[in-house]
């Protein structure tokens, strides 16, 4: 149930009798299994796949913070933006942030949903966006100059710069940040505006966070407990993935 799969399909992975299971799967049973970043890699040998990259998949000590945060909304990020794993409470207050349902390979990055599908920016108030493109730009630089421009980071920079103006713009300023702490406003459809103080704990390597919020004030908290109580049933007006 954990790994999302059939028991059915368990009997017949462990008596051997299925197809090589996919990585998506494995990934699934590591999480399920509470796997260490070890273990997982040698399930993935026994699957006859090679491991993901250490920054592609949510370490395992990030995930068992992130099971431990049920109170408050909370997400694994790699340093590049791509949302690793989320927790109930944070698909409930801003949607899946996986951004794998565009179609487009780029968009798992939060940064190139932010400057090329504007319309996604109306999950923050219009006098905040400004302050979060910059905030996003200046962030990515940081990982740019750690990673020593790499070919991933400069394939996304060079998509961004060549698709979106605003973008261009900003990464022509260099300025250079890493995200820490950080007040936001998140408008919700169904409870109204949600201000929450955001923690970003990074790991020691810098290639992975997990980001905390925390409600900032009384009706914050009050609206967080009702969208609890609301839950995820008929959640037409569910906030667009950002």
């Amino acid at each position: 149930m954990l790994a999302g799969m059939s028991v059915d399909y368990i009997v017949r992975l462990e008596q051997g009798r299925s197809s090589q299971p996919s990585t998506q799967l494995i990934t699934s049973l590591a999480r399920a299994l509470r796997l260490s970043d070890d273990e997982r890699a040698h399930l993935f040998h026994l699957a006859g796949h090679q491991p993901p990259a250490v920054d592609a998949v949510a370490r395992a000590g990030m995930l068992r913070m992130l099971d431990l945060l049920q109170a408050v909304p909370a997400m694994v990020l790699s340093d590049l933006g791509e949302v690793l794993a989320q927790n109930g409470l944070s698909l409930l207050v801003v949607g899946d942030q996986s951004g794998t349902g565009g179609g487009v390979e780029a968009d798992r990055y939060l940064v190139h949903r932010w400057f090329t599908r504007p319309e996604l920016r109306a999950v923050h108030p219009p006098a905040e966006q400004d302050r979060h493109g910059r905030e996003l730009v200046a962030d990515l630089r940081a990982a740019h100059g750690r990673r020593g421009g790499d070919a991933e980071t400069t394939r996304l920079v060079q998509r961004l710069q060549s698709t979106s103006v605003e973008f261009a713009r900003l990464w022509a300023e260099h300025k250079v940040a890493v995200r820490r702490a950080d007040r936001k406003t998140f408008t919700h459809p169904r409870v109204g505006p949600l201000v929450m103080d955001c923690e970003n704990l990074i790991g020691v390597d810098h290639l992975q966070r997990l980001i905390v919020l925390s409600p900032a004030d009384a009706a914050t908290r009050e609206r967080l407990e009702l969208l609890q109580v609301l839950g995820s049933q008929n959640f037409q007006d569910a906030p667009e993935p950002l």
